[in-house]
């Protein structure tokens, strides 16, 4: 897996999740297992069942956070005139009034609803080391969208 970009609060985020799949996750599947079992049959067993694939889902879980958090690089948001990680950017079409502001996040921090877009994603890479004033374009499923960067922060 390749290098990813977050912010400390993210890598954080992140490392108190795994310690809680570690800890608490496990011994609660653990005993919902140890329950199942004690149900008899176990090629019948609903519970059974059900508590292995809880198992399994966690168990890939803890597999990612893993791999993402020894990849992780930490980053402070980015200051300057520049789109960088961590940058705030104001953006606006160049065939329309509305204007749009995005946070320059890392994969695992993106939320659209929240305007924060991750630096993977078609608009964010299109973003990065652009200037205010800058045009630029990316291309979406509907088409290749024109855009005018009116801030960085």
């Amino acid at each position: 897996m390749a290098e990813e970009l977050m912010s400390q609060e993210k890598f954080e985020e992140l490392t108190k999740e795994l310690n809680e799949l570690r800890t608490t996750r496990r011994r609660e599947v653990a005993q919902q297992l140890e329950y199942a079992r004690s149900l008899g049959d176990l090629s019948e067993n609903a519970e059974y069942q059900e508590a292995r694939e809880m198992q399994a889902a966690v168990e890939e879980r803890i597999g990612k956070l893993e791999n993402i958090l020894k990849n992780a690089k930490i980053v402070r948001a980015g200051k300057g005139d520049t789109v960088s990680m961590g940058s705030l950017v104001i953006v606006q079409p160049l065939q329309g009034l509305e204007r749009h502001t995005y946070t320059i996040v890392g994969a695992e921090e993106a939320d659209i609803l929240a305007g924060k877009v991750s630096y993977h994603s078609p608009l964010g890479a299109a973003l990065l080391g652009k200037k205010k004033g800058d045009e630029f374009s990316f291309h979406t499923p509907r088409g290749t969208q024109k855009y005018k960067i009116l801030k960085v922060e």
